[in-house]
């Protein structure tokens, strides 16, 4: 019963959102505030991550393909295939669960504990419009992180290959083209757009809905990273097997 009555909280809260908008001019600051600290301040951490992620992949897949009948151009494909339909879009998304998700939860949560958000109640401001509305405006801009994501994964396959002399760069780059399927890039996106809504949503509500002083600020950004990141895991096995069940 009560996560039935969070859900249909969590439900009135996005009805909420679009209700009331804030002053245009006031949003668009709003909007490149969002699109500064949630999109490029996670640039770093994603090519970082995803650069050896892929490097490991590239790596692993190399050392399981001993056999000389098996082309060594299945390691640039398994690797394109693992970073494009899995590592990119569902990995960096639980780790920004974490750097982004607990950001948000954070700074909503901080501003419920200082009154700010009582406050701006007062000025017959729509808080939620005022505070979620943005951060699922700069959000869109999410399948730019998952490309630049799947971009470096497998640059750090190719590098892991070359470096460790595993396979020819001939062979990984023919490995990459093999049998490319644009609609499983399509399929990314669509998942980093709902992944995107989720990262907006679940850590605005945790911090806006939270109870208590500076303490449970804190917890409420480790639940919310939680409950994004089941979310996000159960969205990804119900789109996987919408789109390409």
């Amino acid at each position: 019963m009560k996560h039935l009555a969070a859900i249909g909280r969590y439900m009135i809260m996005l009805k909420e959102v679009f209700k009331k908008p804030t002053k245009k001019s006031i949003m668009k600051s709003l909007i490149y505030k969002e699109i500064d600290e949630l999109i490029f301040g996670s640039l770093g951490i994603v090519i970082f991550i995803s650069f050896f992620i892929g490097g490991v992949v590239a790596i692993q897949t190399a050392l399981n393909l001993e056999n000389p009948l098996i082309p060594k151009s299945l390691i640039g494909f398994a690797t394109r295939q693992s970073v494009i339909l899995e590592f990119a879009p569902t990995l960096t998304s639980i780790v920004l669960a974490g750097k982004i998700g607990s950001f948000i939860t954070s700074s909503i949560g901080t501003m419920r504990v200082t009154e700010q958000i009582d406050a701006l109640e007062v000025m017959g401001v729509n808080p939620l419009n005022y505070l979620v509305y943005p951060k699922i405006i700069a959000l869109l801009m999410y399948p730019f992180i998952i490309a630049i994501a799947m971009y470096m994964g497998v640059l750090g396959g190719y590098s892991a290959i070359n470096i460790a002399e595993l396979s020819t760069s001939t062979d990984f780059i023919e490995g990459i083209r093999l049998d490319f399927d644009p609609y499983h890039v399509t399929y990314a996106f669509i998942k980093t757009i709902v992944f995107a809504f989720l990262l907006a949503t679940i850590p605005s509500y945790h911090g806006y809905y939270m109870k208590g002083g500076a303490l449970d600020v804190g917890k409420a950004s480790t639940t919310a990273f939680v409950w994004t990141t089941i979310v996000i895991i159960v969205m990804n096995y119900v789109l996987t097997q919408l789109i390409l069940g």
